[in-house]
């Protein structure tokens, strides 16, 4: 078989997990699969979306009309599309965007592999061919989410949590190894809730000693934790392994209980800042990345300032902000009016992200003078480009190298920090 195809992945790490499952079926089957979004030239695309607020949605939009062009001008064969926004809106799509041969669901790679020729081998299903650097891997651990925020699209789109079992997961890990992974980014909707439906009870907790156990794991960062019923043990196999970054990527959302009651988030606002606290003594120099929400039904000017409040005292490592957009079929958008101006939510958002960058700028200044263990990632210009445990790819600051040696990409260095931007790192090689 000589087809070319071109995967096309939108959105977030998760939906790149399921392209890089997607393209190591086809390669099985002899296709000659990309992955470049930047320079689409194949016979074939698929376009993997994002249908999770409005931006992605429209990215995710934009590039199908792309490709649909491209075809009309015959650049492209057949344009075939996937993912959580042809899952939510299969009908709409087909009506709108009639020049696209096929959509799918999220879930249903069968029928798109049997309708380019091929099928789906299930004895290699962990395969993937990884399109990261070959030194880090996002690790999917559960598809779905039983959590129903009244924001969130998410559980209308993938259903309910489903945990992957341990043994599947551990194998992939030992093979991603095999293949030179030594950093694996734990992702799912809500990791914390991991193991309930298969085992009936959390384990997330074993689940990462496990996998910080397998020789050749470097580090192990985790993504996307809930705060309610945060299960505490997970901060103990931080302190256990020194290769479980100390990093905690866990959404807030908003600290007001009035705002908090309102997305359906079964915390308050005592219980959010007592959490930090907890999280915060039970691993010390831990860095916590969160992501708050402005204008939510409910956030009066009163709401705002407790949200800002929040902030200056939690001095959060990496934050990341939205403004509230009203989705489809979600509780918000059945039960509430979307009636804060969107300026406002703008000028809210604008103040809180200039907050945290005052923030930011104060703690990256705090390592200036420190030693600190980075990998590199790449090489642009003078510079060699790293991570510290601290910072994961694509989302966080980046430690920005120079030596007076060639550093080989993907290798671990002890580095000074030298110099500190707002967000960014300046280091040099350490002699220790």
């Amino acid at each position: 078989m000589n087809k070319s195809v071109d995967i096309i992945s939108l959105g977030c790490s998760k939906n790149l997990v399921d392209s890089e499952r997607l393209i190591r079926q086809l390669e099985i089957n002899g296709f000659s699969v990309r992955h470049d979004p930047d320079d689409i030239n194949a016979d074939i695309v698929v376009i993997n979306t994002c249908g999770f607020i409005a931006d992605a949605k429209q990215e995710s939009i934009d590039m199908i009309l792309e490709c649909c062009q491209a075809k009309e001008e015959g650049r492209i064969e057949k344009v075939y599309v996937m993912g959580c926004l042809s899952q939510r809106y299969f009908q709409e799509l087909g009506t709108e965007i009639p020049d696209v041969d096929k959509y799918y669901g999220k879930f249903n790679w069968n029928e798109l592999l049997a309708d380019l020729g091929t099928s789906y081998d299930a004895q290699r299903a962990e395969e993937r061919r990884i399109t990261t650097p070959n030194h880090y891997a996002y690790l999917k651990i559960a598809e779905g989410c039983d959590r129903h925020c009244a924001f969130c699209a998410i559980p209308i789109i993938t259903g309910r949590h489903q945990s992957r079992p341990a043994e599947n997961i551990l194998r992939e890990v030992k093979m991603l190894v095999s293949q030179g992974v030594k950093e694996f980014q734990i992702i799912a909707q809500e990791l914390t809730y991991y193991g309930l439906d298969l085992y009936g009870e959390r384990r997330i907790a074993q689940l990462v000693r496990d996998i910080a156990d397998i020789e050749g794991v470097e580090w192990v960062r985790l993504h996307y934790a809930y705060p309610k019923d945060f299960p505490m043990e997970l901060l103990d196999v931080m302190n256990e392994k020194p290769n479980v970054c100390k990093y905690l990527d866990i959404a807030l959302q908003h600290v007001s209980t009035r705002v908090l009651s309102n997305m359906n988030r079964h915390i308050d606002k005592e219980q959010t800042y007592e959490l930090v606290r907890k999280i915060r003594k039970k691993v010390p120099g831990i860095h916590l990345r969160t992501t708050l929400m402005v204008g939510f039904p409910g956030e009066g000017e009163t709401e705002f300032q407790e949200l800002l409040d929040f902030v200056r005292w939690a001095r959060f490592e990496r934050m990341g902000a939205f403004a509230y957009s009203e989705e489809d079929g979600t509780p918000a958008e059945q039960r509430f009016s979307d009636d804060i101006p969107e300026e406002t939510k703008q000028s809210r958002l604008s103040e809180l992200m200039a907050l945290q960058q005052d923030i930011s700028a104060d703690i990256q200044q705090e390592k200036v003078g420190k030693q600190m263990k980075v990998v590199i990632d790449r090489k642009e210009g003078e510079y060699y480009i790293g991570r510290t445990e601290f910072d994961s790819p694509e989302v966080d600051p980046e430690v920005l190298l120079t030596a007076d040696q060639p550093l080989t990409i993907g290798e671990f260095y002890n580095v000074i920090i030298d110099d500190a931007d707002d967000f960014d790192l300046y280091a040099s090689l350490s002699s220790e």
